[in-house]
């Protein structure tokens, strides 16, 4: 009955969605003139660009060739487009098409040529063949100098700033005409979206419609523009583009912990309005171009954002294949990033093979390669005192050069004990497995660590009642920690003591005198003692030695009357405990689990095998070698101290070069790796050393100086990136920042500016918005002013017949785009009308998940978390983003895949979504608190006015009120809410 009641507003929601699609319908306009001078201009480069590189005479994919006519005939029906298989197969469903594969699908613009080529008889000029030569040159126009063109000079009062004149000259040249201005407030709607991500308040909205001042729109844009939220709105355009996640990804999907400091840095960059060339070089050698400086290290996040494959960094080391592969993958993540985000280029296609289209070659992309060779990501701190971050690093560097010392010591002393020794550490290598695949994880009882061995510890179990014993065994422990192995932690010299009330004590072991001999995995039995207590305590006086420190460790307390084994799951106490569980923790003494007596045997191989290895080192010792292993011993003893002391700072997950280690994950320091230029990409195939630099552009070889400082190389390209003759920086920045205004980039591709990419559709304007951009202040705020106080922005967005019969696509502007919100602004917006949006900038992300943490992986359980929890209640832009399992409710509705780039959001329209925005838990607790900060407005009606004011910031019609009064009425003012929360009016933004 409850879909039966609603259908009609869920059909209200895909008609209104339907609408904008209806309207987009391909209308074809003028005929080109037929001949084969509309294939060569127009057809062919389509061909060329998009669909040659897998259909030519050689591969033949999908059984055709599009090089010649011949190899065409199987997929078009001359003059018929509706009838081809090639139209078929590069016609988007659901914003994606078969072909081209790997690629952005054709623009509106393609299709409509290859469908009026067809239509027009798919005449092909005799003996032409397409040319399948790899690109070397730079004759395109994203390669070619930025140009800093004159606004058309056009007469017509509708002209407004220069980007109208710019436009308009486009639409003269197709004789259209734009459209009238927006109502007010469909315009604030439109542009406090598009600033902030939040819808206007109804009272916002009042005022401006109120307010007939000649700046009334500027003052709201500028408000607009200083708000904080609007670098929480575009902040996501930008993580978005950079893969930002809290997440590893791979298999494993670990935590990052301090992944978001990053993320906030981009916010208050964009609120701070900072120069792009700065933000640029921040993210790419902040630390080395401006040290010191907190920025310096937070912009690194760039570097860092992309997806990481722990297992391949941190279980398998770097000598291995699949270590020198994780790595080599790693820096293709971190040059595809930079060359992606600020060039607009697919460099990655050149790591396997010479790119098809772009003059970028192997050695360019193992240039790029080679600028990252010692980078690596990991936790760095960002606040320190530069004096406290100097002496930390003369630290770090002091226990390097100990450890050093150390295995050269180390490998002097294997040399003097002979071969003999590696085959006895090779034996004690074999046996260790074979004693651990029958150990439990829970290990023992672990105390404190002390710097000490004459320190006191002792671990009682407490009974519960007075209980009668005969018999008290102690089980050592086995762990192969520094090659200590059976007998781990058993204390030296001890005592076992019995009491009833923990007062009184009575000693039935007592080994304080002299030093007790190692039981190795053996239990150690008191037997025929006939007595009762309640507690049973072990004292250690001397502990035993860990590694240049000392414990006490139990594997197991057992205490025997007439049987059973009376201690086992009763309760422990200690003077101290290294709770570490599973492994170490106070409940383990009496779990029933210890090292098995089936291993007592190859325990006592393992402890006579570890002997002779203890003896052969002796031999291999002299006192200058001792001495030198004191010395670097008390070295890395002292810097570590003094280490400790250090302030730790914050940390933020950002590229780094010095870390603390993991597995074997271990820093660079600086060193480079080497970096070769790889046959068909695979890292067992290195050919020459490749160079340090990156793509030759017009006027530039591209190669860097081959500094040893890893910082300087990146300062390099941050410089060659920033540079004002670039011609791809300006262009790709101004082309995302349009992109979000007006749905669709002057590039329909903005990360791809290369030949596999679109054409600019106004490239003067293009150029002039770069120059403008470049040569101002590089304001992204002063950007925004200018496209959003056009004619061009503020132009309705309904659809007109006539002018859709020419541009379908509105390629030329026409009218303004209409936009469905995206999943954020859809979320923020539900939170925001239902009075429950938390504005508290910045900090860790919060959850949308019940974390289950697994010893393989974390396990991310959306269903179980609960909607209604406030601190759940921020901005979108917070929350912690998962990358191997994202938000389901987000992704229904088109959240970006944080494991690849997005510079454009998908916008599809499914069933899915509507029944998500009825029945997803978020959106039922959302109704009930949007109707419960209604119920105070007053009566019903008024319920119901001021429901609709505050979602569509309009009056309902008489007939609206009327309707929905009557459905309030009988379903009640939450599920009206729910509905409301459905209308097409309510996502899309005109």
């Amino acid at each position: 009955r409850f879909v039966q009641t609603h259908l009609p507003f869920i059909m209200m929601r895909i008609s209104f969605g339907l609408i904008p699609v209806l309207a987009a319908q391909l209308a074809f306009g003028m005929i080109a003139s037929a001949g084969d001078e509309f294939f060569v201009d127009n057809v062919a480069p389509i061909f060329q660009q998009h669909c040659l590189r897998c259909h030519n005479h050689e591969t033949q994919k999908g059984g055709f060739s599009i090089q010649s006519a011949a190899g065409l005939a199987d997929v078009i029906e001359t003059g018929d487009a509706a009838a081809s298989h090639l139209i078929d197969l590069v016609t988007p469903t659901d914003g994606k098409a078969k072909m081209p594969k790997e690629s952005e699908p054709l623009s509106a613009a393609d299709r409509d040529t290859l469908t009026r080529w067809i239509r027009q008889g798919a005449k092909w000029p005799v003996d032409f063949e397409l040319s399948k030569k790899a690109v070397t040159d730079f004759q395109w126009w994203s390669y070619q100098p930025i140009r800093n063109p004159k606004p058309p000079a056009i007469d017509n009062d509708w002209i407004k700033t220069p980007i109208d004149a710019f436009v308009l000259h486009r639409l003269n040249d197709h004789a259209l005409t734009p459209s009238p201005p927006a109502d007010r407030r469909a315009l604030i709607r439109r542009v406090t979206y598009d600033l902030t991500g939040l819808p206007p308040t109804s009272q916002a909205v009042d005022a401006f419609v109120a307010d007939r001042s000649d700046d009334a729109y500027q003052k709201l844009v500028d408000q607009l523009l200083d708000s904080q939220q609007y670098g929480e709105r575009w902040a996501r355009h930008w993580l978005d583009v950079v893969k930002y996640a809290d997440t590893c990804g791979y298999d494993k999907d670990k935590l990052r912990h301090n992944a978001w400091p990053y993320r906030d840095y981009v916010i208050r960059s964009l609120n701070n309005d900072k120069r792009y060339d700065r933000f640029v070089q921040e993210q790419i050698a902040g630390d080395a171009l401006f040290p010191g400086t907190p920025d310096g290290i937070l912009g690194l996040g760039f570097i860092a954002a992309g997806p990481w494959d722990f297992i391949g960094h941190v279980e398998v080391p770097e000598s291995k294949i699949d270590g020198k592969v994780a790595r080599n993958l790693d820096r293709d993540d971190m040059v595809n990033n930079v060359l992606n985000t600020f060039c607009s280029l697919t460099v990655q296609c050149a790591r396997c093979h010479n790119h098809k289209f772009d003059p970028i070659t192997q050695q360019h992309y193992y240039a790029l390669q080679n600028v990252f060779a010692a980078v690596d990501r990991a936790e760095r701190p960002y606040d320190l005192d530069p004096k406290v971050i100097q002496k930390k690093q003369q630290l770090e560097a002091q226990i390097a050069s100990a450890k050093q010392r150390l295995q050269k010591i180390k490998a002097e002393i294997n040399a003097a004990a002979g071969p003999r020794l590696a085959k006895v550490r090779k034996q004690i290598a074999k046996l260790k497995p074979k004693i651990k695949s029958n150990r439990p994880p829970e290990y023992g009882y672990h105390s404190q660590i002390e710097p000490k061995q004459n320190v006191t510890k002792w671990v009682e179990v407490d009974l519960g009642a007075e209980t009668l014993i005969n018999r008290v065994v102690l089980r050592a422990c086995e762990d192969d920690y520094n090659g200590i192995g059976a007998g781990f932690g058993f204390p030296i010299r001890f005592e076992v003591q019995v009491s009833m009330d923990g007062k009184d004590w009575i000693a039935i072991a007592d080994h304080t005198q002299k030093d007790f001999p190692n039981p190795g995995i053996a239990p150690v039995a008191f037997d025929d003692l006939e007595l009762s207590c309640q507690l049973i305590r072990v004292t250690a006086i001397k502990l035993a030695e860990r590694q240049n420190d000392y414990i006490f460790a139990l594997s197991e307390l057992q205490a025997f009357g007439s049987g059973d084994n009376v201690c086992q799951g009763k309760v422990v106490r200690s003077l101290d405990s290294i709770q570490a569980p599973t492994r170490w923790a106070r409940k383990n003494l009496v779990d029933g689990k210890w090292p098995s007596s089936s291993d007592l045997v190859l325990a006592k191989q393992l402890a006579k095998l570890q002997k002779e290895q203890a003896a052969l080192v002796v031999k291999g010792e002299t006192p200058a070698r001792i001495k030198l292993r004191k010395a670097a011993a008390k070295q890395i003893d002292t810097a570590t101290r003094a280490l400790k002391k250090l302030p730790a700072g914050k940390m933020v997950y950002a590229a780094a070069t010095t870390f603390t280690p993991q597995g074997n994950f271990k820093p660079t320091n600086g060193k480079l790796r080497p970096v070769h230029v790889l046959h068909r990409g695979d890292v067992q195939s290195p050919m020459r050393p490749a160079p340090v630099g990156t793509i030759p552009l017009p006027g530039s070889d591209g190669i860097f100086d081959s500094s040893p400082d890893e910082k300087q190389r990146r300062a390099e390209l941050a410089r060659w990136l920033t540079d004002r003759q670039h011609p791809l920086v300006w262009r790709s920045i101004v082309n995302r920042v349009w992109q979000h205004h007006f749905g669709q980039g002057i590039v329909a591709t903005p990360n791809d500016f290369g030949r596999m990419g679109a054409l600019p559709t106004h490239p003067e304007l293009l150029d002039w918005l770069a120059t403008k951009f470049r040569d101002g202040d590089q304001s992204f705020k002063n950007l925004h002013r200018m496209i959003v106080t056009s004619n061009v922005y503020q132009q309705s967005s309904a659809n007109r017949e006539s002018a859709a019969g020419v541009d379908g696509d509105n390629q030329f502007l026409w009218r303004m785009n209409r936009r469905r919100l995206s999943a954020e602004e859809i979320r923020d917006s539900i939170l925001f009308v239902s009075d429950q949006l938390n504005s508290k900038m910045g900090g860790p992300g919060y959850y949308l998940f019940d974390l289950q943490r697994t010893t393989h992986s974390p396990h991310y359980e959306y269903h179980k978390f609960d909607p209604a929890d406030p601190k759940s209640h921020r901005r979108s832009i917070y929350r912690f983003i998962v990358r191997s399992q994202p938000d389901p409710w987000m992704t229904t509705l088109d959240c970006a895949d944080s494991s690849q780039s997005t510079p454009r959001r998908t916008e599809t329209l499914t069933s899915l979504q509507a029944l998500s925005l009825l029945n997803s838990k978020f959106n039922l607790v959302m109704a009930k608190k949007f109707a419960a900060s209604l119920k105070a407005k007053g009566d019903l009606e008024q319920q119901v006015h001021d429901a609709v004011r505050t979602l569509l910031q309009r009056q309902p019609t008489a007939d609206e009120l009327q309707n929905m009064v009557q459905y309030a009425k009988q379903h009640e003012m939450v599920n009206l809410c729910r509905m409301l929360f459905n209308l097409s009016e309510f996502v899309y933004v005109d």
